[in-house]
């Protein structure tokens, strides 16, 4: 603190000395009649001096680091000069010196310190931009993105003192601005333009170490047309921090060092977001009693996270887990400390216990997300699979019924179509009874809705390829692909949720607490389709091969697949598809009003069928009886090709 008092008490003298100087160089400027008597001068010196220290106090002056001069430093420069000039002539006034017959000295007078105080500063900040530009460890990069936030960046870059990065040239959105420059940086070309800028670089020798992206919304298909023309020159890519950050980082008192991150692959797969009914959310969730089941998995944390910002009255957390389940309610506690929350540890198959909980708490809306979902663990242990996924999904929905509970939104897969692992059918198996349940309601006007939503892999779930992907980066590879043409859909956890509740609000709408029919109501045909048993199917997009997928976030890391990285194929799992389907052949999908969400109408079964083959599952499962269990669900799941069936089931026992 004494340091920077001393440095900003010399560089105030400074200003006052510089002032001084001013004064005869305004004289000489006003003309030779405008020179003062010697014995002026004993008045003018230390007047000159004074009235500089007011003004450039008030706008900062003496704090200014004058490397880092900009825009906003020279403003205020020019502000102190006019201060500075209007108080000596005002003064000078007032004392009764003033002899100038120039009535233009003032002006002179303001010209000739705004002159000498930005001359220094302005040449401290061209030293600063020189010696960056002359360090011999920096690397050369291209910036991507708006011209704002290019600017914001390099601005951030020329606070540090030693910075890794040095700019030499700026990929833009629009070619309107092709060949302007920013901060003497040229703008090159436009970002649909990086493989041909980048080849005219190449062949200067000026080949970049690195493309960073200043714009956060650079994603999806722009983004991976930007990647593949980096990959063809071998040019990594990675992303600058948030404007917000950069904004801080170029302010001269915040600066810290710039550190650049990845692309990750979510942003690489990212799709054009889909507007969404905020305002029905709201009013479905808003002070009503919420319980999400399976709340620490992506799935469930992703709802407890969305429903908690809507403002129920209520929000109910259960998992089996403890760990997840502290961790989420740990999160919430943190970013939505008014929402009232009750953490719950239990079993959704443990039938006594959840009854007395739904009793307990009374929820007016339950998500039930809990379930085993991955395909080969299942396979290893099928009858758990059929207890949680199946049996347990009959539990929450039964006993969520009999407490008095008006809507329950189900958790479904599209392994669900058309399965050959246990886990997509024992996950068909619940979405027959739930689309039972909600026929019956729908049909008879009264007790709970029902509404099943299915969809495929979430980026980043938990088990998910791309987490195993990252740890194999992590140890050098090899990235494991169980076959080269294996596909998967791929959405963002986020988008996923955001339509899960989007699905509630559209498939509540028979509800007598229902939005009102502007809002979230559809058509007839839609309305039909719900009645007779329809479940609502995110869309997708297309598939993408798992391979390529390998290859692509090997890319991203800044290595090269095959060379530096292998991609090792291991064979199908148990249970596994080539392809996963989000609709049955006979299930043709039906639009809502709302993109991004579509309904089905697979085969519907009498809810007490249902229930009887559940149950007779339920006992054979707990009795150890896998070969009779598979059975049950074959002959209720008739489409379930399962050719390992017999081997399972002797795993299961029985």
């Amino acid at each position: 603190m004494p340091r920077a008092s001393s440095r900003i008490l010399m560089n105030l003298s400074l200003d006052a000395a510089l002032a001084v100087v001013a004064l005869p160089v305004a004289l000489l400027l006003a003309g030779l009649g405008s020179w003062p008597e010697p014995g002026w001068w004993r008045l003018g010196i230390p007047l000159a001096a004074l009235s500089m220290l007011a003004p450039a106090w008030a706008l900062g002056l003496p704090q200014q680091y004058w490397r880092y001069s900009g825009v906003r430093d020279l403003l205020a420069v020019l502000g102190a000069a006019i201060g500075a000039a209007a108080i000596f002539t005002a003064a000078l006034w007032l004392l009764g010196a003033w002899h100038s017959p120039n009535l233009a000295f003032p002006a002179l007078h303001a010209m000739a310190v705004t002159g000498l105080l930005g001359i220094p500063r302005l040449n401290a900040r061209l030293r600063t931009i020189r010696r960056i530009a002359e360090e011999g460890d920096t690397q050369p990069v291209l910036v991507v993105g708006g011209v704002d936030q290019a600017d914001l960046f390099i601005r951030a870059l020329e606070q540090e003192r030693k910075p890794a990065y040095r700019v030499q040239g700026i990929l833009a959105r629009r070619s309107r601005q092709v060949a302007r420059r920013i901060q003497g940086h040229p703008i090159l070309g436009t970002i649909e333009e990086t493989d041909a800028v980048l080849e005219s670089l190449r062949a200067e020798g000026r080949l970049p170490a690195l493309l960073v992206l200043a714009s956060p919304d650079l994603n999806g298909p722009m983004l991976e047309a930007l990647l593949d023309a980096a990959d063809h020159h071998g040019v990594p890519i990675r992303r600058a921090p948030q404007p917000t950050m950069l904004g801080q980082a170029a302010r001269p008192q915040d600066a810290t060092k710039i550190s650049l991150r990845p692309v990750s692959i979510e942003e690489l797969l990212d799709r054009p977001q889909v507007p969404l009914d905020r305002e029905g959310m709201a009013r479905l969730v808003q002070g009503r009693r919420v319980l999400v089941t399976g709340a620490g998995g992506t799935i469930g944390g992703e709802l407890a996270r969305q429903v908690a910002a809507l403002g129920p009255s209520v929000l109910t957390l259960l998992d089996h887990g403890e760990y997840v389940l502290y961790e989420i309610d740990l999160e919430l506690s943190e970013r939505h400390p008014n929402v009232v929350r009750r953490s719950v540890l239990a079993d959704v198959r443990d039938e006594a216990r959840m009854r007395r909980l739904m009793e307990e708490f009374r929820p007016e809306l339950v998500f039930h997300a809990a379930a085993l979902k991955h395909v080969p663990m299942v396979e290893n242990d099928p009858l758990e699979g059929l207890l949680t996924n199946a049996h347990g999904t009959r539990i929450v929905a039964d006993t969520a019924r009999a407490a008095g509970c008006s809507l329950m939104v189900f958790i479904s897969t599209d392994k669900a179509v058309n399965p050959t692992s246990v886990m997509g059918a024992s996950k068909r198996m619940a979405e027959m009874y739930c689309q039972a349940l909600d026929r019956e309601a729908r049909q008879t006007g009264q007790g709970m809705r029902c509404i099943t939503v299915r969809f495929g892999n979430v980026l980043g779930s938990t088990g998910s390829v791309v987490p195993l992907f990252r740890r194999q980066l992590e140890r050098g590879g090899p990235l494991t692909v169980t076959h080269p043409d294996m596909r998967r859909y791929f959405m963002t956890v986020r988008e996923a949720v955001g339509l899960v509740l989007q699905a509630a609000v559209v498939g509540a709408v028979d509800r007598d607490d229902a939005p009102p029919p502007q809002a979230a109501s559809g058509a007839a045909d839609l309305k039909d389709a719900l009645r007779e048993g329809g479940i609502f199917v995110l869309d997708m997009g297309s598939p993408v091969k798992i391979v390529d997928l390998a290859r692509r976030m090997i890319r991203l890391a800044g290595l090269r697949p095959d060379e530096d990285v292998e991609i090792r194929f291991t064979g199908l799992r148990p249970g596994e598809k080539l392809f996963e389907e989000m609709f049955h052949g006979q299930e043709p999908p039906r639009p809502t009003q709302f993109p991004g969400l579509l309904v089905a109408t697979p085969r519907t079964a009498d809810a007490a069928l249902v229930a009887r083959a559940l149950d007779e599952i339920a006992t054979a499962a707990r009795g150890g009886h896998g070969r009779l269990a598979l059975a049950q669900l074959s002959r209720l799941v008739p489409e379930f090709d399962h050719q390992d069936a017999a081997t399972v089931g002797q795993k299961g026992g029985g």
